[in-house]
């Protein structure tokens, strides 16, 4: 099953009288269970693509089907819930809430979803389990390292048992070490089943998924296997 349907997909800019293609006419597909990562230089289109990959931005042209339904022409509260329900997200900055614990933080999706609070809570000490923090349900952000943090993040980002994650530069904020934990932990996630799709600037990054997009000027310049389908 394709998770990612995406055909022509174009976006501009408007700045007074001055328009800026950020994309241009790009088409892909995602299947259930791959990781993409997606590269290129600054500029080049990446962020622009995974705005509307999440539901973040619309196109300015081109369709857009995630997991069958066509989201590129929803409107804004229909798309709030296909991410509420369908994606979930992880940033380079982490965007954790200070005051909130980390079983807090990660359950937090969840309060939108309409989930008790015990199911919060028993669902969250799970996810944290999962991403090696179960010592460290009850710390808040400040008490935790980078890559605790990021943990954190992607356990988030799973709470609502999304049929897509997204990661932007997941590990642009963490030094080389921590950053190939991360990776680690990306990778384990993708055996398990999980669609990912990943923006970085690194090829190294790039080559640990499975498949690599790489974007030039806004348009696709290939689309390749990497080491990381081995």
């Amino acid at each position: 099953m394709n998770i990612v349907e995406a055909s022509g997909l174009s976006k501009i800019h408007r700045m007074g009288e001055v328009s800026v293609a950020a994309l241009q006419g790009v088409s892909l597909k995602v299947r259930s269970g791959e990781f993409v990562a997606v590269s290129g230089p600054s500029g080049s289109g990446k962020s622009t693509l995974l705005n509307l990959l999440g539901c973040l931005d619309t196109p300015t042209s081109g369709t857009y089907r995630l997991a069958g339904r066509d989201v590129s022409a929803m409107d804004d509260d229909a798309l709030s819930e296909i991410r509420r329900d369908r994606i979930g997200f992880i940033f380079q900055s982490f965007n954790l809430i200070p005051q909130l614990s980390v079983v807090e933080n990660i359950g937090l999706p969840l309060i939108y979803a309409d989930v008790s609070a015990s199911e919060r809570r028993e669902r969250a000490r799970r996810l944290a389990e999962t991403v090696g923090l179960a010592h460290r349900t009850a710390h808040r952000p400040a008490e935790l390292s980078g890559g605790e943090l990021q943990r954190v993040a992607i356990a988030r980002a799973l709470a609502n048992d999304p049929v897509l994650i997204l990661a932007d530069e997941p590990t642009g904020n963490l030094d080389s070490r921590t950053g190939r934990e991360i990776m680690a932990l990306l990778q384990q996630l993708w055996r398990r089943g999980a669609t990912l799709v990943v923006v970085t600037h690194e090829e190294n990054i790039a080559r640990q998924a499975s498949r690599n997009i790489h974007l030039v000027d806004g348009r696709v310049e290939r689309d390749t296997a990497t080491a990381g389908a081995l």
